[in-house]
C-alpha cells in the first residue's frame, strides 16, 4: 500500500478513567477521538473533528466526567469503536497516511482496544510521537506535557484540556511549530 504524504493526521483520545482502580469488570476504553489533519504542503491545520464513542465495557465515572467535560448522555449517543475505526480509515485514509499523537498513550490504547474488540488497527505503520519529537527539537532532558510544550512555544491553549477534539488541535499547533 503506497503511503500518502499529503497530510499528517493528528489524533488525540480520551478514555474512561477513575481516580483509583477501575470498578470490578470495567476497564479503560476510548470514549472520544479528536482528529486534526495537517496539510503538509501548506503547513496548516485543515479542520478538527470529534468522534464520540459509546463505551461497551465501562461507564463514565464522576472523575472522568469532570476531567473530560463529557456526559454519559453524550457517550450513549456515540458510535461503536469499530465504527470509529472504520470512519478514520474511510474519511482520513489513516492506513495510508502518517498519524501523530502527543506521547504513546493514544497509540498503545488503540492497539490494546483493537485487540480487545477484535477490530482491525485503523492506522498504518508511520506514527509521529510529538511529545518525543518536541523534547528532541527543544533539546530538553526529558519529555514534557502538552500544556508545558504550548507554554514553551508561547502558544495559547485553545478549547478545553482533556477534550480530545481540542487537544488534537493544540497538538497540531505544536507539530506545526516544530516542522514549519
Amino acid at each position: 500500500m503506497a503511503k500518502k504524504l499529503d497530510q499528517i493526521i493528528v489524533i488525540d483520545v480520551e478514555a474512561t478513567c477513575w481516580e483509583g482502580s477501575p470498578p470490578k469488570g470495567e476497564e479503560a476504553e476510548i470514549i472520544e477521538i479528536g482528529v486534526c489533519p495537517i496539510d503538509v504542503a501548506k503547513g496548516r491545520k485543515l479542520e478538527k473533528e470529534c468522534i464520540i464513542i459509546k463505551p461497551e465495557l465501562s461507564s463514565l465515572s464522576e472523575f472522568c466526567a469532570r476531567l473530560t467535560h463529557l456526559t454519559q448522555e453524550q457517550l450513549n449517543k456515540g458510535i461503536s469503536f469499530k465504527e470509529a475505526c472504520s470512519l478514520l480509515k474511510k474519511k482520513y485514509l489513516t492506513e495510508k497516511r502518517t498519524w501523530a499523537s502527543y506521547g504513546d498513550f493514544d497509540r498503545n490504547q488503540f492497539h490494546r482496544q483493537c485487540e480487545l474488540f477484535k477490530v482491525g488497527y485503523p492506522f498504518g505503520p508511520s506514527h509521529i510521537n510529538v511529545k518525543n519529537l518536541f523534547a528532541f527539537n527543544k533539546k530538553l532532558s526529558q519529555e514534557v506535557g502538552m500544556m508545558k510544550a504550548l507554554e514553551i512555544l508561547n502558544l495559547p491553549h485553545e478549547g478545553l484540556h482533556h477534550r480530545a477534539i481540542d487537544d488534537a488541535w493544540n497538538v497540531g499547533n505544536i507539530l506545526l511549530k516544530i516542522l514549519w
